[in-house]
């Protein structure tokens, strides 16, 4: 319940732009900054959120992060001028930030090996599951009530979801006293933020941008103090020994590769809905339903073959479906319509289901009870990371393409300029200047880029593959294994 509320709230944002550009009047800046503001409080976060579980208990704290989702949803909803919205976003991205690593934590705490896969696959789905509901209720709301609602959809399931914790979950015991590492948290916070906003500001202004790699450069900076500065201190903010177990370490690594292609791809396919095939934003979330639907099927099935094929089997063949999905979308026409594209959006999925959970499962099973917080928090943060490079990077492949494509001749500069923006902002000048031409033009050039961006996804689909041929254990390798702990025996 607690991640449904977070992959909802993925996507219900983007539904709801339009009407608050309109009725809240924001800037296209801050319009930007709705999205923005709840990602660079997520990344800051995390590690001090799978620290503070470790050392207090994550029931205690998954129930403030669920009260914090919830009401910050409210502000949210009732918020009255952009500058509020942005500092409810910021908020509700705290809430976040603790709700993922803690529920991942839980799970090496409350199952036993034999289940921690099927739990972990449930776990990926949920946050996953939200993806689609997001354009689906939104746009339902969007048409029967005031934009405030796409919020107030998440109140219901925090609400559930506390009283689940309240009466399922064990107290489970922290690790107690200690120090806390602030210089630590500062650091992480500094340069996770930096680094993260970095990439979105390259999505948005392009790589030249002095802005861009000065701060992409000052976030690497800081993550590397960091990570020196972890090595020297007597606790931690996060075991750097993890990086030297391999299981946690290529599960994390290739997660975090089939998030950035994942990503990516659900950057590109709305756009491809609205702007080329006349989708809005309900028939959007419907459009991605066979996405998700794959993603669920391949993970149950998945959870069966490594027992039988061992992990490197398993996700080798995901990550072959993941560059044989987008090689077969970059043959997408502007003239196909959706049912060109629901095969290879399948395909994705089923890529994708294939992939996360099993690696994800690998990495937690590298991790003890008494680092179950951190280890997960720095998954996370990993994927978190990717998925925003992921974005920013096949954005600008993407929008490199279509710029260069569309057709502006005897185009105002202004109107030029709009159209060169986005495709959907293309098709709506078309309709408006009644130019069938210029729409044509915007919705050729844009699938001329995604062809090129899928291209890169599959490049990382092939990569993914054979990183996990070369490095993944084979069946051999993927039976309990115990690893001796001050709280327990872990295997996987």
């Amino acid at each position: 319940m607690s991640l449904l509320t977070i992959g909802l709230d993925l996507t219900v944002l983007n539904v709801a732009v339009p009407t608050l550009a309109v009725d809240l009047g924001a800037t296209t800046t801050q319009l930007q900054w709705f999205g923005n503001a709840y990602t660079l409080a997520l990344a800051a976060l995390l590690l001090p959120a799978g620290l503070l579980g470790d050392r207090f208990g994550p029931k205690k704290l998954l129930l403030g992060a669920l009260a914090v989702f919830g009401l910050a949803s409210l502000w949210c909803a009732y918020a009255g001028s952009p500058g509020e919205l942005i500092a409810a976003r910021v908020v509700l991205g705290v809430g976040a930030a603790f709700l993922i690593p803690l529920s991942l934590s839980l799970l090496n705490i409350l199952f036993p090996p034999e289940e921690r896969a099927k739990a972990l696959t449930t776990w990926v789905m949920a946050m996953f599951a939200g993806i689609p509901l997001g354009p689906l209720l939104g746009g339902w709301l969007l048409d029967h009530f005031a934009w405030g609602s796409v919020f107030l959809i998440n109140v219901p399931l925090t609400v559930v979801g506390v009283v689940a914790v309240v009466f399922l979950l064990p107290l489970t015991p922290g690790s107690g006293g200690g120090r806390i590492d602030f210089a630590g948290i500062a650091l992480s916070t500094a340069g996770l933020v930096a680094l993260t906003y970095g990439f979105v500001h390259a999505g948005e202004h392009g790589w030249a941008d002095p802005v861009t790699y000065g701060l992409i450069a000052l976030g690497a900076g800081l993550v590397a103090v960091f990570c020196r500065a972890q090595t020297r201190v007597a606790a931690p903010l996060t075991d750097l020994a993890l990086f030297r177990e391999p299981r946690f370490v290529w599960g994390a690594v290739l997660a975090t590769v089939a998030s950035f292609a994942l990503m990516g791809l659900l950057f590109v396919l709305p756009q491809l809905f609205q702007a080329v095939q006349g989708a809005d934003a309900l028939q959007t979330g419907v459009r991605l339903l066979p996405l998700i639907g794959g993603m669920l099927v391949a993970a149950k099935v998945a959870e069966l073959l490594v027992a039988v094929l061992g992990v490197r089997g398993v996700v080798t063949g995901g990550f072959v479906l993941l560059a044989a999905g987008p090689a077969w979308g970059s043959t997408t026409t502007p003239s196909g319509g959706y049912g060109a594209t629901v095969g290879w959006e399948l395909v994705i999925g089923l890529g994708t289901g294939a992939t996360l959970p099993p690696l994800m499962t690998m990495a937690m099973g590298a991790l003890t009870e008494g680092r179950s917080g951190a280890g997960s928090a720095l998954i996370q943060v990993l994927r978190q990371v990717g998925g925003t490079i992921g974005v920013a990077v096949l954005g600008t492949v993407l929008n490199g393409v279509y710029r260069d494509g569309v057709g502006v001749d005897g185009l105002p500069a202004p109107v030029a300029d709009a159209v060169r923006g986005s495709a959907s902002a293309a098709v709506a000048v078309a309709g408006q200047l009644h130019r069938s031409g210029l729409a044509e033009s915007a919705r050729a050039a844009f699938t001329d880029g995604m062809a090129v961006t899928l291209w890169v996804c599959a490049g990382l689909g092939v990569a993914g593959a054979l990183l996990a041929l070369l490095f993944l254990p084979g069946r051999a390798a993927t039976g309990a294994q115990p690893r001796e702990s001050g709280h327990d025996v872990v295997a996987i």
